[in-house]
């Protein structure tokens, strides 16, 4: 099955079609008020992605669903027909949250994470219109007709989430990509202070992690040099008031100490010690 999400990932001329949809999405949050709605949709507050919250709600509601149909069918009765009903409407509602959460996170892909999350969508607005012609069905009593369109939704919707698995452990959009890898104990040298101007940020490894050195007012900063979205080099990035933007897809983080500002990261970044010893900048993992 994975190599169904790398040939997914692999047809470019799904970018044609979902180009136009991330610069749709992108323009509802241009302004300043647009971009607090995005960082609530992207979790930021949360610490962590929103939308695989808001996914549990349509799976677990409409797998209920199924069981109470086949309950009904087993004892060929229609006890369980409110049951299922009122959880399928309670998956169309989470539906909506799932998809407005996914939406502007896939916003911020690209390549094949952007091809895959696209095709991952478009699935799973073909089982929320499967469940809904099964909610429409059922207004008046559970028939055949309506147990087949939610089956066939459920069906659906299992392969949306085996897509979005792949997003997630494939792709590895979601997870933190900042984390620290082997890094030593204690300080470690690095590059003369003097190498390191008012406002410019250098990069440098410290073990096997990559960090960015930042002076700013005067301040040495060190931060984890890969940003924690997708891996963003921060080093290349613009430092505006103290504040350091990730070149990639503009995630924001506080020098000092690492500390979000704005998404579509949803985590903090990892902050370093700093010191100067013969005229030296030292580096410490905290």
């Amino acid at each position: 099955m994975a190599d169904m999400t790398e040939l997914v990932g692999s047809q470019q001329w799904i970018d044609k079609a979902a180009k136009p949809v991330e610069k749709a999405v992108h323009g509802l949050f241009e302004s300043e008020g647009g971009r607090v709605a995005k960082d609530t949709l992207n979790g930021t507050w949360l610490g962590h992605p929103l939308h695989p919250v808001l996914t549990d709600v349509p799976i677990g509601a409409w797998m209920m669903a199924q069981v109470f149909d086949g309950i009904d069918a087993a004892c060929d009765s229609n006890r369980y027909a409110d049951a299922a009903r009122v959880c399928i409407l309670t998956g169309l509602a989470g539906a909506v949250g799932a998809a407005i959460t996914g939406l502007t996170d896939w916003s911020d892909t690209g390549g094949a994470s952007r091809r895959l999350g696209f095709v991952h969508g478009l699935v799973n607005v073909t089982a929320t219109t499967l469940f809904l012609t099964s909610a429409l069905l059922r207004r008046r009593e559970r028939t055949s007709g309506a147990v087949a369109a939610s089956t066939a939704g459920f069906a659906t919707a299992m392969v949306g989430a085996y897509l979005g698995g792949g997003l997630v452990y494939q792709q590895t959009i979601g997870p933190n990509h900042a984390l620290p890898n082997d890094v030593p104990d204690g300080f470690t040298r690095t590059i003369p202070a003097s190498e390191l101007a008012e406002g410019a940020m250098r990069r440098v490894i410290l073990g096997d992690t990559p960090v960015v050195l930042i002076r700013d007012q005067g301040r040495i900063c060190a931060l984890s040099e890969r940003c924690a979205h997708q891996g963003g080099p921060l080093s290349q990035g613009e430092l505006r008031d103290g504040v350091i933007h990730c070149p990639w897809h503009d995630s924001q983080y506080r020098v000092e100490d690492g500390s979000l500002v704005h998404g579509p990261s949803t985590f903090d970044q990892p902050c370093f010690d700093t010191r100067i010893v013969d005229g030296y900048i030292e580096v410490k993992a905290q």
